[in-house]
């Protein structure tokens, strides 16, 4: 009995002392994220980087620290306060982002940081970007064989090479179901605050509408809910972007080109506490189930059998290296202008 005893006391002491060690390393992972412009409650980009982040608190318990930039000057001071105060893992969220995180990286070497859209060589930087191109060549698809007029449009945010690529690939895919399609574009502006005007998308949008064009693509962050409203109000059809946006407005939002920042995030956080994180560049499109098209029961009704059929077959296509897809930042053109 006095053996049974000591072996257990000893078997106790174990396993409170794996406790103990588990419950430090938990409480020793500081996870972190650095929204960019437009607010993280702006039901696209950011929305999904929140999103991600929420369902990696849900999961493990452990909660995270955020900061939402609002004006440009703030990016490099809120990574740098992050990794100042012993964050584990810094996500910089954003193409704007990768000029402070070169200077930052390097100053807390020991600091994991991933950044959305943008691409930084540091060995303590993971960078994951999308292939834009290949979701909006879907979406495009889907405008063309929907559009009652032959006219269908793009409203853009910040005109950057990053939107004309989401442009780009919305032209090739409607070109692809019908040559004579015409596309109208307008991109918001030149500045980060092209990603937060509501009420210049809708003024895009209605502009778009009357020149006869019936389905609008907004790829524009929280500008976007402007071109959604402006379908709504007027009757006619719109695609949302990055996070499923067809229940903004059941009935009049076409589809929604998927960008799965939220799965980029949460496997960020989630690799970083496990030790499995690692630098470099991740580039995920169709074929890595990072880009795609939203079908649900809020636009169930507007998408036809022959029309979703189509679109199916065109991704397996693009995966499969059938149909290529140009991506607008290597070209540096638009083969479907």
């Amino acid at each position: 009995m006095v053996t049974w005893r000591h072996g257990a006391l000893a078997a106790l002491v174990a396993a409170g002392l794996a406790f103990g060690a588990a419950e430090t390393q938990a409480q020793n992972f500081v996870p972190a994220v650095v929204f960019d412009m437009g607010g993280k409650f702006d039901k696209s980009f950011n929305e999904a980087a929140h999103n991600g982040a929420q369902r990696f608190k849900k999961e493990s318990g452990v909660d995270y620290r955020e900061f939402e930039v609002t004006n440009e000057t703030q990016r490099e001071q809120a990574l740098r306060n992050m990794a100042r105060r012993g964050a584990t893992i810094v996500i910089a969220m954003g193409f704007a982002q990768a000029t402070p995180l070169q200077v930052v990286a390097k100053e807390f070497p020991n600091v994991k940081f991933t950044i959305i859209d943008a691409v930084v060589d540091l060995p303590n930087v993971q960078s994951v970007i999308f292939k834009e191109q290949e979701g909006s060549f879907l979406v495009g698809m889907l405008a063309a064989m929907t559009s009652k007029t032959g006219k269908i449009g793009f409203v853009g945010g910040m005109d950057i090479p990053l939107i004309r690529a989401f442009a780009c690939g919305y032209r090739q895919g409607a070109k692809h179901v019908n040559a004579k399609i015409e596309v109208l574009e307008n991109m918001t502006g030149t500045t980060p605050a092209a990603w937060n005007d509501p009420t210049k998308g809708g003024e895009l949008a209605r502009s778009q509408f009357d020149r006869g064009a019936d389905v609008i693509y907004a790829a524009a962050g929280a500008t976007g809910l402007g071109v959604l409203q402006a379908a709504k109000d007027l009757g006619k059809l719109s695609i949302g972007v990055d996070s499923n946006q067809n229940h903004l407005h059941p009935g009049s939002v076409l589809t929604s080109m998927i960008k799965r920042v939220d799965v980029a995030v949460y496997e960020a956080f989630k690799t970083a506490k496990d030790g499995t994180w690692k630098p470099g560049m991740k580039n995920l499109g169709l074929a890595e189930q990072g880009v795609g098209w939203a079908l649900d029961e809020h636009n169930r009704k507007l998408v036809s059998a022959d029309a979703e059929k189509k679109v199916e077959a065109a991704g397996a296509d693009i995966k499969s290296g059938k149909i290529k897809v140009v991506d607008y930042r290597a070209a540096n053109t638009c083969p479907a202008n």
